[in-house]
């Protein structure tokens, strides 16, 4: 492991370890969204803190890049503490160390991680957007959905799209379609064949439909989580679980939000 992890001088060994990776991993699956559809790169390194991106457009008649920026990792962490006294118990009645800390400071890494891509993805500038109608309607949510593909197709995307909605419309899926005797989640997956997902982070109004692929959206990770060890403070220790990573978003083109 990195040295910068410092992960030899925490208080206990290998079992410890593997413990607190184990539901830290466990957790991070349970809980991220966003990576169940955008493709990753890297990892490539907490050394690596900018990456670059290209705008591809035309020019006179040949396609070309016509953009070239860089864009910076953002770090996101979350410190927590494991007692001195639980640790010690531990060894003394040779059972494992509790490890609940470490799963809610993957959580909260986990949150804020899928808050920095959906966030992105419904502020790209040069996105496309569906006024959403009535979901209680019949047949309403599946038009808004095709009539977002739809709008990236007429832009020469072609898919596979995903969609992923606020667990308030995402709710209103989970029904069965008057008159197509199907519930309505599996029309609308039929359409997007990419998947359909559900995140907190998305307001209660709001969805977004993706053209996917690393041409159009990509998660770049420099470092993926991992948990770091921080030393000691008095009798107690502190840890800190941490990523870094950007969402390069290549063509805002490629996303429709559902939005009213």
């Amino acid at each position: 492991m990195t040295d910068f992890l410092m992960r030899d001088d925490a208080p206990f060994g290998a079992k410890g370890w593997a413990a607190i990776d184990g539901v830290v991993t466990g957790v991070a699956k349970k809980l991220l969204v966003g990576r169940r559809f955008i493709e990753l790169t890297g990892p490539l390194g907490i050394g690596v803190q900018t990456v670059p991106i290209f705008g591809v457009g035309v020019q006179g008649s040949v396609v070309q890049v016509t953009r070239r920026d860089f864009l910076t990792m953002r770090m996101i962490q979350q410190d927590f503490m494991l007692s001195a006294l639980d640790i010690e118990t531990a060894k003394a009645q040779g059972v494992g160390i509790e490890i609940g800390p470490a799963a809610a400071a993957a959580a909260a890494c986990a949150r804020a991680e899928d808050e920095m891509i959906f966030g992105a993805l419904i502020g790209a500038t040069g996105s496309k957007r569906v006024e959403l109608s009535d979901w209680s309607e019949p047949g309403a949510a599946l038009n808004d959905v095709v009539a977002a593909t739809e709008a990236l197709v007429d832009d020469g995307l072609f898919g596979p799209f995903a969609l992923a909605l606020s667990p308030a419309l995402y709710a209103r899926t989970q029904r069965v379609s008057r008159g197509m005797g199907r519930m309505v989640s599996k029309l609308i997956k039929d359409v997007v064949e990419g998947g359909m997902f559900r995140s907190p982070c998305l307001q209660a109004d709001q969805g977004v439909v993706v053209s996917l692929g690393k041409h159009n959206i990509d998660l770049v990770v420099g470092q993926d989580l991992v948990t770091a060890y921080l030393g000691n403070e008095e009798l107690d220790y502190r840890f800190r679980v941490l990523e870094s990573l950007v969402l390069r978003i290549k063509r805002p083109g490629a996303i429709c939000t559902l939005t009213r």
